[in-house]
């Protein structure tokens, strides 16, 4: 049970030496919370710079599936033309909202593109002083339980040469828009057309009078697909019948079917709808796969369908919290709130200023939230998908926190977002209906920059 508010002592009993993976939002947030309850902290990243997927690479992998082990691994999985999918008041941090920077440079947009998030999460680190915690240009290859119950982190810098460190414990933050997921399309082995993952989508051109089919209807189908009909011969989305976002175009070329029944030798697709098209390339918008390869547990944590498991409520293991934890698996959500309370619930509890319940009641807390998505017939690798419920988690992380429930404004806002992008998948980025629950945003942040509430938590 939660510390009450009152209770809270101003300095934590306890102070760990934590290792962050990972220097994307999730690290970032992590570190920040970690170090202002008074941990020391490292935080690894193999980039140049902060900022994790959020960091455009127009380089993409050799194998454009990604499914060859010994490629030459790109990071970002950004496109070119990629804007973001949740509106900016939305994205912020409690104490720090992502607002419109007066400047050139900046985006203003409201759905901004990518390199202004890689900006406000910059600046972040910058007004924060997280950058000097950093070890930039450093890949951690092994994470593992030494001898003393403790872990052992072993990294390499960009200059050689290993290290082999000791922390109490290690916060993981390293993403998951990497390892591509691909979709089994049956004949595909013989079939003659090009295939290739979003992750290594980043302009249209390369599809100049191609025809194309893309596989799935997320975010990323829609904006891609809407990117390359302006110079592709067709376009056709398969999709599965539960797919959330509806499929939509404001151009003549591009076709809605049914998911893939099988290809052939001569380059014909199939549908389950029976219709069929000769293609040239088939683009998967699948998703992503998790993916710890540093990461030993002698088998307390398994891969089970893109299940990570088994964690409690989507953060630690039971057999080792708190010592090892995970910020960021949760998808379909607006991920840097989230992340900012599992960091503040993570920092909380190493610090033994919040409790966690007995290992046999967490495992006994993760078997019937297993059992619960058996009975509703929820596919295992939705076990971390929190689209319907993603506010009474964060609502729930936030109580164990003693902070403040989300904001009124940040869930309609986020309930009148989805509704307008089934809408208008197309402009839904430039055409909205939700000012009042801006103004309440803009409200709220105009407390924040007078010192009006401080850092979500309840007083």
């Amino acid at each position: 049970m939660a510390a009450q508010a009152a209770d809270i002592p101003l300095r934590p009993p306890f102070s760990r030496s934590v290792a962050v993976i990972g220097a994307g939002a999730g690290g970032l947030i992590a570190a920040h919370e970690l170090r202002r309850e008074g941990h020391k902290v490292v935080v690894f990243e193999r980039a140049g710079q902060v900022g994790g997927t959020w960091v455009y690479d127009p380089l993409t992998e050799s194998d454009p599936l990604g499914l060859d082990p010994s490629r030459e691994i790109v990071q970002s999985s950004l496109y070119a033309s990629l804007r973001t999918n949740l509106p900016r008041e939305s994205m912020g941090f409690r104490d720090y909202p992502f607002v419109v920077v007066d400047s050139k440079e900046r985006d203003p947009r409201r759905f901004p593109g990518h390199r202004e998030v890689l900006f406000f999460l910059r600046d972040f680190a910058r007004d924060f002083g997280l950058c000097e915690l950093v070890r930039f240009e450093t890949q951690v290859f092994y994470v593992g339980l030494a001898e003393d119950g403790r872990w052992t982190v072993k990294s390499r810098g960009s200059r050689g040469g290993d290290d082999d460190e000791i922390f109490d414990a290690v916060v993981v933050c390293n993403g998951h828009h990497t390892e591509p997921r691909i979709a089994e399309i049956p004949g595909i082995d013989k079939w003659p057309g090009k295939q290739i993952h979003s992750h290594n989508y980043r302009t249209p051109e390369l599809f100049q009078d191609k025809v194309v089919i893309i596989v799935g209807s997320s975010a990323s189908a829609i904006d891609i697909s809407s990117d390359i009909a302006g110079v592709a011969k067709e376009v056709h989305i398969a999709k599965r019948s539960d797919d959330v976002f509806g499929m939509h175009s404001c151009r003549g070329n591009v076709w809605s079917h049914s998911m893939i029944e099988s290809t052939c030798e001569d380059g014909t697709v199939i549908f389950q709808d029976g219709s069929m098209v000769l293609a040239d390339v088939i683009l998967h918008c699948t998703g992503y796969k998790y993916h710890f390869p540093f990461l030993e547990t002698n088998g307390i944590i398994n891969m089970d369908d893109n299940r990570v498991g088994p964690l409690y409520k989507h953060v630690f293991p039971p057999a080792l919290a708190p010592w090892l934890s995970f910020v960021g698996l949760p998808w379909r959500v607006i991920p840097f709130p989230m992340f900012e309370l599992q960091s503040k619930w993570i920092a909380g509890i190493l610090s033994s200023r919040i409790a966690l319940p007995s290992q046999e009641e967490m495992m006994r807390d993760v078997e019937s939230f297993y059992s619960r998505l058996e009975a509703s017939g929820t596919p295992k690798r939705y076990t971390h998908n929190l689209l319907g419920y993603q506010f009474e988690y964060n609502d729930w992380l936030a109580a164990e926190c003693c902070c403040a429930i989300a904001e009124e404004w940040r869930k309609q806002m986020f309930y009148a977002v989805n509704k307008n992008r089934c809408e208008r998948p197309v402009t839904y980025r430039d055409e909205w209906e939700d000012q009042d629950w801006i103004l309440k945003a803009h409200e709220d942040f105009a407390k924040f920059s007078s010192g009006g509430y401080c850092n979500g938590c309840i007083p």
